[in-house]
């Protein structure tokens, strides 16, 4: 796949605000196998102002600051020893160029790659997450991204979440970075009498096709509310692939949490959200078929607003007032 470093594609256009400043930090390399050099690139943007590099949290809560950094090639393990030491304990963490207080250009996703746990379906049919051995072997790395996915009914602004569903979060990535989405239609429709799920990802267009290889079930803590983007599967709890869902509201979809994976939150496009979800279906009995589906022409990946700044995640639109007397 390609490598994902920054390309300085402004988000403005998508409704986030983004930094007018441009500078960033870019992998070298995707993969880091611990206790090595972990070498990344400093851009600067071009100003006077002193260079830090801060580590994040998924709250945007700083870990730690290196400051008076130089532009070029820096060693980022050399310069936060706790990425090795604490055994990639703290998760997902993100790192920041700084600019003064200022944070620029989109951070750099630090994802320890650590053996996950497993799911097996328990009592009930519920899946239930077996222990396993914890092995910590280095770091995946790479520019954070948004995925804007351009529909014939206009454009979804996705924020991924890989500090709740890292691996899930790579594999749509992967999978939008190659085309894979390219005119894959919204073949199931679930808005009447409940407000549930648009779902899309079947290159066939019926419900059972894939990219030919199954992900297994994350144990995501993102609630499914309104605009929560999660994996669709069949019974297996690992049998996630590319077909995924778009949350239409908490009320219908929360029995989802802790079954399904949520990893991304529409951070714009919430009327297209539901102007897909208005889409006439078939007049079978139950149907969940569009009569004209709607299209995802293409999910293209751009660079990420700076930690701390951008757009909320979308909420559900406010019914409109009946009128009447």
């Amino acid at each position: 796949m390609t490598k994902r470093t920054s390309s300085f594609i402004s988000a403005a256009a998508m409704g986030v605000v983004t930094s007018s400043a441009i500078g960033q930090l870019a992998p070298e390399r995707t993969y880091y196998g611990i206790d090595r050099a972990f070498p990344v690139q400093v851009e600067s943007p071009g100003t006077e102002n002193p260079l830090s590099i801060k580590l994040m949290d998924p709250s945007n809560a700083v870990l730690e600051t290196k400051e008076a950094v130089e532009p070029g090639k820096v060693d980022l393990a050399a310069l936060f020893p706790s990425l090795w030491e604490n055994g990639g304990q703290q998760g997902v963490t993100y790192a920041q160029l700084f600019e003064g207080d200022n944070p620029v250009g989109a951070a750099i996703v630090l994802q320890p790659m650590v053996s996950p746990k497993y799911a097996a379906l328990g009592r009930g049919g519920l899946p239930e997450f077996q222990p396993s051995p914890r092995v910590f072997s280095g770091y995946r790395a790479y520019v954070e991204q948004y995925a804007v996915m351009k529909t014939t009914e206009g454009d979804i602004t996705f924020r991924m979440r890989p500090d709740e569903a890292p691996n899930s979060v790579w594999n749509f990535l992967e999978l939008a970075d190659g085309g894979f989405y390219t005119g894959v239609i919204f073949h199931r429709i679930v808005a009447k009498p409940n407000k549930f799920v648009i779902q899309a990802g079947d290159p066939r267009g019926e419900g059972s096709g894939g990219p030919g290889y199954f992900i297994d079930l994350e144990d995501s803590n993102l609630p499914h509310d309104f605009g929560v983007l999660s994996m669709a599967r069949s019974g297996d709890p690992n049998s996630n692939g590319s077909q995924v869902f778009v949350c239409l509201s908490r009320q219908a979809t929360k029995g989802l949490d802790g079954r399904y994976t949520g990893f991304g939150q529409a951070v714009s496009g919430a009327d297209v959200i539901m102007a897909i979800a208005d889409t006439p279906l078939t007049d079978l009995p139950g149907s969940q078929s569009p009569i004209d589906p709607p299209v995802i022409q293409t999910v293209e990946l751009i660079d990420a607003d700076p930690r701390g700044t951008g757009a909320d995640p979308v909420k559900a639109p406010e019914p409109e007032a009946s009128g009447g007397r």
